[in-house]
């Protein structure tokens, strides 16, 4: 196994833990913007297997992929901040 398959296999697993963890906070809540924070974490986490993905397979098409994933994420988390600053959840 080359070096890079092992180092994509091991971030692979540890990533996969993050999303279990991240998972468990957006049931748990307690409130909303716990659990916006916890879809923002996926985001990124979603981010990061398009990024292993793409070291994994030597194919830069999941970069674009991981590009895209994370606009999109931000403008979710910019769309929640004006929701929560007009005092949204009161």
């Amino acid at each position: 196994m080359s070096p890079a398959l092992l180092g994509a296999t091991v971030a692979l697993a540890l990533v996969g833990a993050a999303v279990l963890l991240a998972l468990v906070r957006l049931v748990r809540g307690p409130d909303l913007a716990n659990r916006v924070v916890a879809v923002d974490l996926l985001s990124a986490l979603g981010v990061g297997i398009a990024g292993v993905a793409a070291v994994a397979s030597d194919d830069p098409v999941y970069l674009d992929v991981a590009l895209v994933l994370a606009l999109i994420a931000f403008l979710g988390t910019v769309a929640f901040a004006r929701y929560a600053e007009q005092g949204g959840d009161e």
